[in-house]
């Protein structure tokens, strides 16, 4: 198949796109580089099944040849990110999409689109199934990404209904692994960036809160198993197993062998008490669960990240 993949210099989009490459397809990577870096798919400058469009979906996404299938993963997507460009988030996920869509239905493509776990706001109900509806301030300073990503559900559900359009909703839990930003804002990348640099590892509210982590490659094999399964309501794709960020805290520190202090701050307005997937519904339609295990998963980021402070590229306070 030819595939394209929006977002694909992203964290999430350059390994969704080294999966799609390792299935023998082709891919035609598009992203504007706001937040996207090149370096992610630099290994990929002699494949030629692969080929990056720098362009940005909210204002048009003319592409020429067979498209088969779409992957929808175009936007600011960290905190730091949404925060810092909140009209150029609210563009990806409603204009973006919209354009995702119609190059859909125009070439009779399948489309999956990448929604998040922050649809459900802070929640009322736990763990969260697909049927919940969330707890989303929609004037918060969260909400121009939380909204984006509800009206981008919505639109993508209402080609399906009226035009026909092969969809597909994954709604994406905390995920990391290689290739995330040291500037990220994330907190997995914020706690192993201020371990190796022996900085006070940042602590917002007392640490109760709790969230679950999916290392990328199960990420990605779930949503490669859902493209190609007959669903098309929204599908939960995450790690059950929840930690509080002060559990998470211990465990980077430990892995990353850091003896770093911790420094409270306050809890940012409408952060989540409480995130972590019910994931029943993948198990039975996907056959679908994580395997790599948090330790694992996190010595693999706490290398990637090392050979990065050893290169002399985390100057970069996080947080």
């Amino acid at each position: 198949m030819r595939l394209v993949v929006t977002g694909a210099a992203g964290f999430l989009g350059s390994h969704l796109t080294d999966r799609l490459l390792a299935e023998g397809h082709a891919v035609l990577g598009v992203d504007n580089l706001i937040t996207g870096r090149r370096e992610n798919l630099s290994h990929l400058e002699d494949e030629p099944r692969f080929e990056l469009l720098e362009r940005d979906v909210s204002q048009q996404l003319e592409i020429e040849g067979d498209v088969d299938g779409i992957f929808h993963f175009a936007s600011p997507a960290s905190p730091v990110d949404y925060l810092r460009l909140p009209i150029e988030t609210l563009k990806a996920g409603a204009l973006g999409t919209h354009h995702a869509l119609g190059l859909a239905r125009a070439r009779g493509a399948r489309l999956l689109l990448a929604s998040t776990s922050e649809v459900y706001g802070d929640p009322l109900v736990h763990p969260q199934p697909e049927s919940y509806w969330g707890n989303v301030n929609p004037v918060g300073p969260r909400a121009v990404y939380d909204e984006a990503k509800r009206f981008a559900e919505a639109l993508t559900m209402a080609y399906h209904r009226s035009h026909g359009v092969d969809s597909r909703i994954v709604r994406i839990f905390n995920t990391y692994g290689p290739r995330m930003r040291p500037d990220d804002g994330r907190v997995v990348s914020n706690f192993i960036v201020q371990a190796l640099r022996g900085e006070p590892l940042t602590l917002y509210g007392d640490g109760s809160q709790s969230r679950s982590f999916c290392y990328v490659s199960d990420l990605v094999e779930g949503i490669w198993r859902l493209f190609n399964a007959d669903i098309h309501d929204p599908v939960n794709l995450g790690n059950p197993g929840e930690y509080t960020i002060r559990e998470l805290s211990d465990l980077v520190l430990a892995t990353a062998g850091s003896a770093s202090a911790l420094e409270v701050r306050p809890l940012p307005a409408d952060d989540p008490k409480v995130r972590c997937p019910d994931i029943s519904l993948a198990l039975s339609v996907l056959g679908w669960a994580p395997r790599i295990p948090l330790k694992v998963g996190l010595a693999r980021t706490v290398a990637y990240f090392r050979e990065l402070h050893a290169l002399g590229r985390l100057e970069a306070t996080p947080g």
